[in-house]
């Protein structure tokens, strides 16, 4: 997400000098665009910390089952993998 705004910044110095009706539409549409990403991503990220602070809050809460649910994932994952090498390994 960085560098896409990074390289539409660029694009948008680059172009400041280039004079015309199209360029000028494109240059505002794109500035809208990476203000609309920038509102987006910081939702997502506040979204994300929240859900880390309840899955974390959670955990603590339940240390006994988060360690069951953690070991019952790992042992499906394992399963899955270990079938998978033996028909592929063969």
């Amino acid at each position: 997400m960085g560098t896409l705004a990074e390289d539409a910044r660029a694009l948008m110095a680059a172009t400041a000098d280039v004079a015309g009706d199209k360029v000028a539409e494109a240059r505002k549409r794109l500035a809208a665009a990476l203000e609309s990403g920038k509102e987006i991503y910081g939702q997502v990220r506040n979204k994300a910390a929240e859900g880390v602070k309840v899955a974390d809050q959670a955990v603590r809460d339940n240390p006994y089952q988060a360690i069951g649910i953690a070991l019952g994932i790992g042992a499906v994952i394992g399963y899955v993998v270990a079938n998978r090498c033996s028909r592929t390994c063969d």
